[in-house]
This record gives C-alpha cells, structure tokens and sequence, in this order.
C-alpha cells in the first residue's frame, strides 16, 4: 500500500538536513506518525476517491476568504461561509482557501496560539469537515512563526527546558544587515524570561516568534499539524512563508537550501500519506526564487503567479497589456500557477519592480494612491522601498474619486478574464467576487493597510445587494460565476494543456488554450476603445454562443473556437 521508495527518500532528505544520527531517530518517531495518520478514516476516503491521484482539471476554481468576512448575527462564521457558497457559487466555485480560523493574537490570524483548535468565535472542526465534503479545502500551515501569545512560547518564557531551542534567542542585541525581511520592525525583540533579557527573532512582528527548524522537534510538530490538517478532510496545504524557515549565519535568511529540503520532505510525507494531496508554496519573491519551489518536480505541487497583480493593474491603467504577454511567454509550461489578482495581502510589487520601467513602476504607485489606495513598504540597506499596494482590486481597476461609468463593472470583469485565461488554478478573493471598494474605516480602525481589503460583511447586507439585479454586488457575483461556468465547460482551460500569449494590437490579450485536439483563444480588450480582430472573425464565441464580427468591444472577454 504505501511506498518503500518514497520512506527512502525522506529518509535521505532528513539525512540532509541534520546529522545522520539525528535523522534516524527522527525518521523513526515520523514513520509511526505517518502511519497512525495514514490509518485515519477521512484519508482513507480520500484517497479511494482520488484514486491515490492528485485531480486537478479546467474545472477547479478557488474562493480565498477568512472564515468570518461573512457573518450573521447569532450563527457560527464558518456555518454562515458554507451557506452563503451552497446558496450563491454551488459547483461553479470548486476549492475553498479559508485563511487562518486558529485561535490567533494578531495579523489577521497569522499569529496562531494553538494549531490544532478551530478559534470558537468562527466554529468547530465540525464547520471545517462539513466544507471539506462539500468542496475542496486549502488551509495555512503557519510553519514559520507562533503567537508570542502560544503555550510554546509561554514554556521558553517560563524556563521550561524543552521550549528552551523551540525559538532563535541571544542574550544582547546583536545586528543582521543581511537578513531580508518585508518588514520595518526590528529583527529581534527583547523578552522577559525566566532566564533573564533574551532577544529573540521574529522575522514579521513581535507578536510572531519564528520558530527553529535546527530542532528536529519543532520539525516533527509541524509534521504532525499538518497531518492532522489532513485528518479533518484538508486537501491542499499553503506553506505560508516558507521562504524564511531557516536561518544561517552570514546569509539573507530566506530561501536556503534546507528551506528547500523541508518542502521535499513535506511533499513526500503527502506522496507515503495522501498522495491526493498537494502543496503550494507562498513565496512572494521574484519569479526564479518563487518557481524555484517547485525544485525537480518534488517539492510545490504549485506556486503563485505572483506577477500577474500588479501587471494587470498596470495593464488597465495604460491600455496596454503588452507587459503580461512578455512576462507570461516566458513562463515554463510544466509548472502549475496559482494564479491570483487579489488576497487577504496587498498588491506585492517585488515582481514588478524586475518587470516594469521605471517609469511605468512609478505610474503604477501613482495610480493607486489616486484611487485611493495606499502604499507599504521594506527597509534595503536602510532605504525604504515599495513592498506592496494596499487597496481593493475593483478600487485598484477603477477611480473611485472620477463619476460613475456603466463600463465599471465590465471593465473589472476583463481584469478577472485574465486570471481565468492564462494556464494555471484561479484563485478568486472574496471582495472581489462581491466587488467591495475601499475600507478606510477599517484601515482607521486598525492602523493596518492591508485592513482596506479586509472588510466583514453582513450576510443579511449581502442578500439584500445580491437581490437588486441593478447593484454593483450583484453584477460583479453574476458577471464572474458565468464567466467562471463557461471557462469550466471548456476543455481547452486543462492545467496540463499549453498556452501561448499571441502577438496583438497592445490594448489585447490574446491567449491560445490547447489542451489535446481542443483549441480555443481567449480575448480580452484593456482599454476602452474597440479594436478590430478580423483575423478571428467567424470564429464562434463560446460565451454569448454567437459569430465573432472581428470587432473587440470595449473592456470585451471572448472565448473564440
């Protein structure tokens, strides 16, 4: 049933990562805890049901929400989210990333206290069984911090031996110009311990204490967290942060080799355990360090298409999407993206930076802060520098402060069209699913940026605008479920198929999707100026079922064949 090859790989892996000493006996502790998972009934189910095969199709579409941005009085947050899905997306959506639901401290649930508890102000592991049947289930496996708040921390506070090498301590300040970090705040943040002041690191805030993988305990806790993620019905796992797991002296800290073996090592686990499973890697870095992720093909089964954000914002606000075709053809067509355009985080600019002029870079800061967006940023070699844009994707396609448009909602549909046409996994935010704006009380509120795109909202609100045919909520839902149901009828949009970004007037994208004998090309139209495309005319359009005339209507989406 299970592979002794692959007990032979993670046996080498970990022989890599420690001493061959330390490695046996911990190989030894994790083969018992891969088969006690292994036994459980939801893995054995899934693994019947997938035919100990990962399934990934033109069909599948995720929705990226935190479990409590819908809510209704007196309901669990996490049974409010499986109504509002079975009422509103049904099939259509197929996988839900619902972001951290653990009892946290702080960044948005990025500061977990106890991995292995549903937070109960959002429900149960009941709630996330239930979703986890009805839809396929991605979850954060926080592995490269806890919540200074957390039992584990609390342990090296109190003196507790075994908690002593959990974390990365010294006894004085000391400095690290070489570490990366996305972040202003001080590498090491000074604790009161039973032991006396010690400095510890926290690469995020100092509400998050990063853990050490040097210790091959902390490796076999996290091991556990995510097998037990499995256990409850979770098929896809999101290393948050990965690229900073493992430090070494006189290095940046971020995406060394062992960071790598660790993924290697999780995705064989999920090959011996639930080979149904994948792995995507969060790695918001520039595109070699981010596809390096995917290593020879055993480590990320996917990783995210973090490019595509900031060049599509910029695509709209010139009319010329001419950035996306050159960035996109030079993507390897064997890798799997997630491709996203909106999350709980803002508009990362590391990718751009590499990609854009200087001038269109500038553009681009420039747009944002017009549309009333806002703008985060790093510390290099003690300059600040752009990290991210803060500010809702449909606020980010469209000038808020400029009279309302009828082509508004059009126009944000074209932007999500590009995510769904390139090859890859679509991963659809929430608020953009429901075309929120701007949350500046939110960002008031918290005195934290990405909270502009963060907004809860009431259920009872929602029905009521997704009941008028004529609000903005409604239109955007409507626009992008059918856009959604026509891609996933459509064989040519299969992950494993090829792509190719064809040559065209700058305001088009025009992708070819193949996948066997199934061709098809999709349009999409930037600007507001309709251009002509004789050469596709008489192709037929397989989302109005109509002959396309050769004329591309402002802010058009056509799916030719």
């Amino acid at each position: 049933m299970f592979s002794a090859e692959t007990l032979k790989h993670i046996k080498h892996i970990l022989r890599i990562i420690y001493s061959k000493e330390s490695a046996n006996q911990v190989f030894r502790e994790l083969k018992n805890l891969m088969d006690v998972y292994a036994r459980t009934k939801v893995i054995n189910e899934k693994r019947k049901k997938y035919n100990d095969r990962i399934l990934i199709n033109e069909k599948n579409a995720f929705l990226i929400t935190y479990p409590d941005t819908i809510y209704k009085n007196g309901e669990s947050p996490l049974f409010t989210l499986h109504n509002f899905l079975k009422k509103y997306v049904k099939d259509i959506i197929t996988a839900i990333h619902i972001l951290p639901f653990f009892p946290s401290s702080s960044d948005g649930g990025f500061a977990v206290k106890n991995y292995k508890e549903v937070d109960s102000r959002f429900g149960s592991w009941g709630h996330i069984r239930k979703i986890a049947h009805d839809y396929r289930l991605m979850v954060d496996l926080v592995m490269n911090h806890v919540s200074s708040k957390s039992n584990w921390f609390a342990g090296f506070l109190q003196g507790d031996k075994r908690y002593r090498e959990y974390f990365i301590w010294t006894d004085r300040p000391i400095d690290m110009p070489k570490v990366f970090r996305p972040r202003e705040t001080p590498l090491f943040t000074k604790f009161d311990t039973a032991m006396g002041e010690k400095y510890v690191w926290t690469t995020f805030s100092a509400d998050q204490i990063d853990l050490n993988f040097k210790n091959p305990e902390v490796l076999l806790k996290i091991i556990d967290v995510l097998l037990f993620y499995l256990s409850q019905g979770i098929e896809i796992i999101r290393l948050d942060a990965i690229g900073y797991v493992w430090k070494e002296p006189h290095t940046r800290c971020v995406n060394l080799s062992k960071t790598h073996q660790i993924v290697k090592l999780l995705r064989r686990i999920l090959e011996y355990v639930a080979p149904y499973a994948l792995i995507l890697t969060e790695a918001n870095f520039p595109y070699k360090d981010n596809v390096s992720y995917f290593g020879e093909g055993h480590e990320a089964n996917m990783v995210y298409n973090f490019s595509l954000p900031p060049l599509v914002v910029d695509a709209f606000a010139r009319k010329d999407a001419s950035y996306i075709r050159k960035e996109t053809n030079r993507h390897r067509q064997d890798l799997l993206f997630f491709d996203i355009l909106a999350s709980h985080d803002g508009i990362g600019l590391s990718s751009a930076k590499e990609i854009l002029s200087k001038a269109d870079f500038e553009n681009l800061l420039r747009v944002t802060k017009a549309h009333s967006g806002l703008i985060s940023y790093e510390v290099k070699d003690g300059v600040k520098v752009p990290y991210e844009l803060n500010i809702s994707y449909f606020d980010s396609i469209n000038n808020p402060n400029q009279a309302s448009d009828p082509l508004t909602v059009k126009k944000f549909i074209a932007s999500q069209a590009i995510m769904l046409a390139l090859k890859g996994v679509p991963g659809i935010y929430v608020h953009s699913l429901l075309g929120s704006r701007n949350d500046f009380k939110g960002v008031k509120d918290s005195g934290i940026k990405r909270m502009i795109n963060r907004e809860r909202l009431s259920q009872d609100v929602i029905d009521t605008a997704l009941s008028d045919v004529h609000s903005l909520r409604y239109q955007v839902l409507n626009g992008l479920l059918r856009l959604l149901n026509n891609r996933r009828q459509i064989l040519s949009f299969h992950p494993s198929g090829a792509r190719e970004v064809l040559d065209a007037d700058k305001r088009l994208l025009v992708v070819m999707r193949q996948f066997k004998d199934e061709k098809v090309y999709a349009v999409i139209n930037v600007s507001d100026d309709t251009v002509m495309l004789p050469e596709y005319r008489g192709k037929s359009d397989l989302i109005t079922h109509t002959s396309f005339d050769g004329k591309v209507a402002r802010y058009g989406v056509y799916f030719l064949k």
